[in-house]
C-alpha cells in the first residue's frame, strides 16, 4: 500500500459525482473496473502504467504545467485541470509517482500559435474546387456502403481490397480512410464490429445542397477535434501550432499529420497552408458559413437531358437530391462538372427493389428532363418494372420453410437447376420451390442473380426488406453510475481508520517494518518499531525489534503505522 495514495482517495471521496464522472473518463477508466473503495481507485489511478496511458493526453499548456510543478514551481492556470485529473494534490504539488513519471519526459516546448497568412485568390479557388470534390467523394463512400458496408481492419482503418474497390469508383485510394473519418466525425458513418455503415444521418445528408453538406462536414471536424487544438473562443488554433498540442504523445505527430490533410480536404486550409477567407472566422469560433466558398463554384442544375441511347447527361452540377435519387435507376458513367449517367435493365431493377415503380420512375424522369423521355428509356423502364415481381418469396405458415412461386414456370425451373442457388438447398414442390434458409437471405440471392424476385408477407402483400441495416449511432460515454455507487456504498464514516486498516493489511503481506504510536490507557502514546507479522480479530500482531518479543496490538489503539525504510 503506497502512502501517496491517501490524499488522492480523500480527493476523490470528497468529490462530487460529475467531477469523478469527469475524470473516469479523463482517464479512460472501464466502468467494470474491479475497484471496491476510493482507496483501490487512488492506487491504480497513481500506477505506473495509469500515469502512462494519461500523460500522452495533456495539452502543450497542461504538460508545461505539470512539469513545472514537478520541478517545484507553481502550476499556474493549469492547477485546477491538474487536480481534476488526479495528478497534482490540492496544494499544487504533483503526487510522489507523477512526479517520478514527469521526470523521465522530455521538456514540452510551447507551440507558437501564430495567426495564418490569408490566401490569395487562386489558392481560395483551388481550396473551393477541393472541398467541391471532398464533399462528392464523401457522398460516392456513402452511397457505396449503404449498399455494401465497408470492411475494415483490426485498427480501423479500411482495407487495401475495398480501397480499391472504391478507387475503380473514382475515389482516391490515397484518401479513403481521410473521407471516412470526415463521415464518422460528422456522424454520417458508423462501425459496427469490422464492418462500417451509414446511419439515418446519411440518409439526410445525401439530400442536403453542397453548401449543406460542406457546412455538416466542417462541423463534425471542428466537434471532433482533440482539446489540445481547440481555442477558448470555440475555434481552433492555427495548424502550423498542431504539431507540437501533444508533446508526451509519440503518436500525435502522425494524428497531426491525419487531422491537417482533413483541414486541406474541406479547405479550411489551403493546398499552401494558407487560410482561406471562409475558415478565419470559424477559426475564431463562428459557425461554418459556406456563401463564400459557394460563391466560387459553379451553379448547381435541376435539369437533365435524357438520349435515345438510354443515357442522361447533367449540363452542370446535378443539385444533390436529384443525382442521390438518379443514381438509384441509371449508373453514373463519368463524374464531372456535366456528369452523365447510364439506365440499365439492372439499374431500373435495382431502383424498383429500392422501392420505386413504374409510375415513380416516369414521374421523377419527367419533372427533370429538357428533352422530354425517350421511348427506349420509357420502354426498359416498363418492360422492368412489369417483370419485378415475377418470383415471391414468402414463408409457408405451415411448415416455416421459404416458398418461391411464380407464375413462369420457366422462371421456377431455371431457379431450380441454377447452380449459384445451391447453398440454398432448392427443393421442388407442387409447383414451387421451397428451401430451409431464410426468407430475407433467398431473397437477397435470388436478386444477386437477377431475379425478379420481390418479398410478400402471409397476405401476398409486397414487403420491403432492408439488406444492410442502418448503422448504430455513435457510441454514448460510459455510464459510471455503477462503479461510483459501489465506491460511495464502501465509503465508511472513519476514513482514518479505513486508510490504518489497508496499511496495516498491506504491512503484513509485505513483512514490513513498521514504526507504530499506540494510545496509552492514561492518554500518552507510546512508539513501538514492529515486524508486522499477522492481522486479525481486530488485532495486530509482530516482533518488536527493541525489546526482540512477539507483542499483540488493539488495531483500535493504534494512532499512526508507518513504514520504516530498512
Amino acid at each position: 500500500m503506497s502512502t501517496h495514495a491517501r490524499p488522492l482517495a480523500e480527493w476523490l471521496a470528497a468529490a462530487s459525482d460529475d467531477e469523478l464522472i469527469a475524470l473516469l473518463r479523463a482517464r479512460g477508466i472501464r466502468p467494470d473496473v474491479g475497484w471496491q473503495d476510493f482507496f483501490d481507485a487512488a492506487e491504480a489511478l497513481l500506477e505506473p502504467s495509469a500515469l502512462n496511458r494519461v500523460l500522452p493526453t495533456l495539452t502543450s499548456a497542461e504538460a508545461s504545467a505539470l512539469f513545472a510543478a514537478a520541478s517545484g514551481a507553481d502550476a499556474g492556470r493549469q492547477r485546477t485541470a491538474l487536480i481534476a485529473l488526479g495528478l497534482l494534490q490540492t496544494d499544487g504539488a504533483p503526487f510522489p509517482p507523477v512526479a517520478a513519471a514527469v521526470r523521465d519526459r522530455p521538456v514540452p516546448q510551447r507551440p507558437q500559435d501564430s495567426i495564418p497568412r490569408a490566401s490569395t485568390e487562386d489558392a481560395a479557388a483551388h481550396a473551393a474546387e477541393r472541398a467541391l470534390t471532398t464533399v462528392a467523394a464523401v457522398a460516392d463512400l456513402l452511397l457505396h456502403a449503404r449498399d455494401k458496408p465497408l470492411t475494415l481492419l483490426s485498427g480501423g482503418t479500411v482495407s487495401a481490397g475495398e480501397k480499391k474497390q472504391l478507387a475503380e469508383n473514382g475515389i482516391p485510394a490515397e484518401s479513403v480512410d481521410s473521407l471516412v473519418q470526415l463521415a464518422v466525425d460528422a456522424g454520417l458513418a458508423a462501425a459496427d464490429g469490422k464492418r462500417m455503415g451509414t446511419t439515418a444521418a446519411a440518409e439526410q445528408w445525401l439530400r442536403f445542397s453542397v453548401a449543406e453538406r460542406w457546412s455538416a462536414l466542417v462541423g463534425g471536424f471542428h466537434d471532433s477535434m482533440p482539446r489540445g487544438i481547440r481555442s477558448p473562443s470555440g475555434g481552433w488554433t492555427a495548424p502550423s501550432a498542431w504539431p507540437s498540442a501533444y508533446p508526451w504523445d509519440p503518436a500525435w505527430p502522425e494524428r497531426s499529420a491525419a487531422l491537417r490533410e482533413r483541414a486541406r480536404l474541406l479547405a479550411v486550409i489551403a493546398d499552401d497552408g494558407s487560410e482561406p477567407a471562409w475558415s478565419a472566422p470559424m477559426r475564431a469560433g463562428a459557425e461554418p458559413d459556406a456563401r463564400e466558398l459557394t460563391a466560387l463554384l459553379p451553379a448547381e442544375v435541376d435539369r437533365i437531358f435524357l438520349q435515345n441511347d438510354l443515357t442522361a447527361i447533367s449540363p452542370g452540377p446535378l443539385a444533390p437530391a436529384l443525382d442521390v435519387r438518379l443514381r438509384t435507376i441509371a449508373d453514373r458513367e463519368s463524374a464531372a462538372q456535366a456528369s452523365s449517367y447510364r439506365f440499365t435493365g439492372e439499374s431500373i431493377a435495382r431502383g424498383v427493389v429500392a422501392g420505386e415503380t413504374e409510375k415513380s420512375i416516369l414521374d421523377f424522369l419527367s419533372g427533370i428532363t429538357l428533352t422530354g423521355i425517350p421511348q427506349p428509356l420509357h420502354y426498359l423502364v416498363t418492360q422492368t418494372a412489369q417483370r419485378h415481381g415475377l418470383v415471391r418469396v414468402s414463408t409457408d405458415l405451415e411448415t416455416g420453410r421459404t416458398r418461391i412461386d411464380s407464375v413462369d414456370q420457366n422462371l421456377i425451373e431455371a431457379i431450380a437447376v441454377d447452380q449459384a442457388l445451391r447453398p440454398l438447398g432448392l427443393t421442388k414442390h407442387v409447383g414451387s420451390i421451397t428451401s430451409r434458409v431464410g426468407r430475407d437471405t433467398v431473397y437477397w440471392a435470388l436478386t444477386d442473380a437477377r431475379y425478379p424476385a420481390t418479398l410478400v408477407d402471409e397476405n401476398g402483400q409486397a414487403i420491403a426488406s432492408d439488406r444492410h441495416p442502418l448503422a448504430p449511432s455513435a457510441t454514448p460515454f460510459p455510464d459510471y453510475s455503477a462503479l461510483i455507487g459501489a465506491l460511495r456504498a464502501h465509503q465508511g464514516p472513519d476514513a482514518d481508520a479505513a486508510w490504518l486498516d489497508r496499511e496495516l493489511d498491506a504491512a503484513v503481506r509485505a513483512h514490513a517494518v513498521l514504526k507504530v504510536v499506540v494510545g496509552m490507557p492514561d492518554g500518552s502514546t507510546r512508539e513501538l518499531i514492529m515486524e508486522a507479522t499477522g492481522l486479525g480479530g481486530g488485532r495486530l500482531r509482530g516482533r518488536d525489534r527493541a525489546a526482540d518479543v512477539e507483542r499483540t496490538l488493539p488495531v483500535s489503539s493504534i494512532r499512526s503505522a508507518t513504514i520504516v525504510a530498512q
